[in-house]
């Protein structure tokens, strides 16, 4: 029996192709998972509006399939942050948050995960912390009224592009709907940026790791790149997630127009099974 479960960022798939078909080659090409994606877009954030036939159609599909949909990407935030100084954009923030828990809980998704933004497409200071912070706490009480794990990504500003940041702000709250979704690719360029050693500060969030997001980056590039073409040393960062009880994973890469994009999902899941496998076997060796 595996360790571990590997899942498929559902924006490494074309996005013309409907549900049934992207879960049929996450399965094909050897994920146990899709992660599904609500961005800022109005077409993904309809999503959060499935009527009773659509979910029970979804999760027909996901039964039929074999491949589940178990972790979201919520990144809408980033259009409507938590920390927003607009009353009325904090209040669809929060409506956002309550929406995708509710469809989690339709579809059996275990956890979601937060962009780590107090405010994007705005300029952040000490109040849209605040207010970041409070309506934080709020969205981790709807989290546990759910039973459903909220998880930081770490991201490429300076507010929390580092596990110890994420860390903070878990803390603060103290929740245990309240985690970190780690993107290792992120922590990589951070480390670079900072002169910090990455993997003592993946050490940072030890036991409030729920997944760990595996992201291709190079200085100054932090998406739109294939496994190999970077920095980031793969295997010391599933090491140390690893020997610290970490055993789910998503590839997150994306749909470029490439011809041959179902080659790349496959090189990406052939990419990282060796070294989840070696893990596997390792652990069960001790």
């Amino acid at each position: 029996m595996k360790l571990y479960e590997l899942g498929l960022y559902e924006k490494a798939l074309p996005g013309e192709l409907g549900m049934e078909q992207k879960l049929i080659i996450a399965g094909d090409c050897g994920f146990d998972f899709l992660q599904i994606s609500i961005d800022e877009t109005d077409e993904k954030i309809a999503r959060l509006n499935m009527s009773k036939a659509e979910l029970n159609y979804l999760n027909n599909l996901m039964s039929v399939t074999g491949v589940p949909i178990r972790s979201m990407c919520l990144s809408a935030h980033r259009k409507y942050p938590l920390g927003s100084e607009n009353t009325a954009v904090r209040q669809k923030s929060l409506d956002i948050m309550q929406k995708a828990l509710d469809l989690s809980a339709a579809l059996g998704i275990r956890q979601i995960q937060l962009a780590g933004y107090d405010v994007y497409y705005e300029k952040g200071n000490e109040h849209t912390q605040r207010l970041f912070l409070e309506n934080l706490a709020k969205s981790a009480e709807m989290a546990a009224k759910a039973g459903i794990i909220l998880a930081f990504e770490t991201m490429e500003t300076p507010f929390m592009d580092t596990t110890a940041k994420a860390v903070y702000y878990v803390k603060r709250i103290n929740s245990c709907y309240l985690q970190v979704y780690p993107d290792i690719g992120n922590l990589n360029n951070a480390a670079l940026l900072y002169g910090h050693d990455v993997w003592e500060d993946l050490k940072t969030a030890a036991g409030h790791i729920s997944e760990l997001h595996l992201k291709e980056t190079e200085p100054g590039k932090y998406r739109n790149m294939m496994y190999g073409e970077g920095c980031v040393d793969f295997s010391k960062a599933i090491d140390t997630a690893w020997d610290m009880g970490v055993r789910r994973y998503v590839t997150e890469f994306w749909y470029l127009g490439n011809p041959n994009w179902k080659d790349d999902i496959k090189k990406a899941h052939a990419y990282f099974t060796p070294l989840l496998t070696e893990k596997g076997i390792l652990n069960e060796a001790k």
